[in-house]
C-alpha cells in the first residue's frame, strides 16, 4: 500500500486529487495540508511514502517547504503538482529535492503512473525538464538571466510579475518589508532590468508570468 498525503490549499483540488486515488485499489491518502506548517506536522506525525506538493500555497515558499522535508524525512518521496507550465519551475523543484513534477492540468491523466514511479524509487519528468537538467550541469552553460536567482528571489519576482507590492509581498511570505526590498534589488540586478516595466517584459518574452494562488 501507498500512503500518501496532498498538500494543497484549495479544498476541491484537495477532493479531485483523493477521488482519483480512491479508484487504485493500493493506494490511500492518509492525510492533508492546506500550507507548509500542516504540512511539516504530517511529516512528523504520520507514516506516509509520497507527498504531493502544491507549489503555489500561502506562507512558506513550496520549494522551501520540498528543502524541509528532504531535510526531516529524506526517504519521503514529493510529487509536485503545480498550475505552471514553464520548465524553469520544474527544474528548480526538482532541484530543490522533489521526485516529480506535473502541472494540474496533465494529473488527472498522469497521477496514478507518477506516484507509482516516484514510489518505486524513480523520477517523473518531461523530457524537456530532463534536458534542462541536463543541460545545467555542463560546464559554461549560464542559462537565462532568471535562472541565476535564488528559490526566494525567484518567489519575489514571480509576485512583483503578478502586481503585488513590496509591502504585499512581505505580508504574503510573512518576510520583513526591508528583506522582500533587498530581494527585488538583488534580482533586478541579477537579471539587468532597472524597472517593474522590464520585469513584466521580461517575464512574458519567457513565460514567467503565470497567475498566483493568494
Amino acid at each position: 500500500m501507498t500512503r500518501l498525503v496532498i498538500a494543497d490549499d484549495h479544498a476541491i483540488v484537495r477532493e479531485g486529487l483523493k477521488r482519483i486515488v480512491s479508484e487504485v485499489a493500493d493506494m490511500q491518502v492518509v492525510g492533508e495540508a492546506a500550507d507548509g506548517l500542516q504540512v511539516m506536522h504530517c511529516v512528523r506525525e504520520l507514516e506516509f511514502d509520497v507527498l504531493i506538493l502544491d507549489l503555489s500555497m500561502p506562507g512558506r515558499s513550496g520549494m522551501e517547504t520540498i528543502k524541509l522535508v528532504r531535510a526531516e524525512k529524506p526517504r519521503i518521496r514529493i510529487l509536485v503538482l503545480s498550475m505552471h507550465q514553464e520548465l524553469q519551475y520544474a527544474v528548480r523543484a526538482i532541484k530543490a529535492g522533489a521526485s516529480g513534477y506535473l502541472t494540474k492540468e496533465s494529473a488527472p491523466d498522469q497521477l496514478e503512473q507518477a506516484i507509482r514511479k516516484i514510489a518505486a524509487g524513480g523520477a517523473y519528468v518531461s523530457a524537456e525538464v530532463a534536458e534542462q537538467l541536463a543541460l545545467g550541469a555542463m560546464p559554461g552553460n549560464e542559462g537565462h538571466p532568471h535562472e541565476s536567482l535564488s528559490d526566494r528571489e525567484f518567489e519575489v519576482f514571480q509576485r512583483l510579475v503578478a502586481g503585488d507590492s513590496v509591502t504585499d509581498i512581505a505580508l504574503k511570505l510573512n518576510l520583513s518589508v526591508k528583506t522582500v526590498s533587498t530581494h527585488k534589488a538583488n534580482l533586478m540586478r541579477k537579471m539587468g532590468l532597472n524597472n517593474s516595466s522590464e520585469l513584466v517584459r521580461y517575464a512574458l518574452k519567457h513565460g514567467l508570468a503565470d497567475s498566483l494562488d493568494s
